[in-house]
């Protein structure tokens, strides 16, 4: 394992310097959270896409109107790159929440099971060459089980 920090261990010293100093940092995480995972939820219904669809629609109606103007061009290109913008950090947030959410239940799935191998446990945590060793190792295991298959069914 790295000596370095990772980098959630940055984050967290630096959310509890801001805290400090800016108030309850955990209320405002609570409530970033609430707003993304409504907001992600909601931007993914049908609902939402129809609402840009029609956006979209009403913008290429108005084009003539406009003569097709460098305004009128940049009204569109402004609006899509903020809303892409804002969207990148929703989404991200919700994924890490889900993925930090699925780790959790995997990690004590591993736990539980007694056979376990409890190395397992956090290897996302790992570092990319360590990461790979173990990926070749269970590799190599599947291959061997592929073949330990293969050859009772050929017998």
């Amino acid at each position: 394992m790295s000596s370095k920090p990772n980098i959630y261990d940055l984050v967290r010293s630096w959310a509890a310097k801001l805290s400090e100093s800016r108030g309850d940092i955990a209320y405002w995480n609570a409530r970033f959270d609430r707003f993304a995972r409504l907001f992600s939820r909601l931007s993914g219904r049908p609902l939402a896409f129809n609402i840009a669809l029609f956006v979209i629609l009403a913008w290429v109606i108005t084009g003539p109107i406009f003569g097709f103007s460098d305004t009128w061009q940049l009204v569109i290109n402004t609006a899509t790159t903020i809303v892409t913008f804002l969207m990148v950090f929703l989404i991200q947030h919700t994924q890490n929440r889900d993925t930090e959410a699925l780790q959790v239940k995997l990690d004590e799935l591993i736990r539980a099971v007694e056979r376990a191998d409890n190395t397992l446990l956090d290897l996302e945590e790992l570092e990319e060459e360590e990461l790979a060793l173990m990926r070749s190792k269970y590799v190599s295991l599947a291959r061997d089980a592929r073949k330990e298959r293969a050859s009772g069914k050929a017998a």
